[in-house]
């Protein structure tokens, strides 16, 4: 909770940094609140982002984590990587 995260709006390109709140587990609710509410409508596909400084000790037990929802905010999928896109 208060940890800082971006959020990266797909529908209409805003960028923005932010805090997360905790909402009650399972409910799905994803709330941008304050001034941020005017870069994000309900509805819009959201990326959220958090980040972290890890020294090389740590770095090496380091794995990153992606989370996928559908459009109830339910985990559908994880993964540890970003596909990446062959070249045309």
């Amino acid at each position: 909770e208060y940890e800082q995260i971006d959020i990266w709006n797909v529908n209409n390109g805003e960028r923005f940094t932010t805090y997360s709140l905790r909402a009650e587990r399972g409910s799905g609710v994803i709330s941008v609140n304050g001034s941020a509410a005017r870069r994000a409508a309900p509805g819009d596909i959201l990326i959220i982002a958090s980040f972290a400084v890890y020294n090389e000790v740590e770095l090496a037990k380091y794995a990153p984590k992606l989370i996928y929802v559908d459009t109830q905010n339910r985990i559908v999928r994880t993964a540890g990587m970003i596909p990446t896109q062959a070249a045309a």
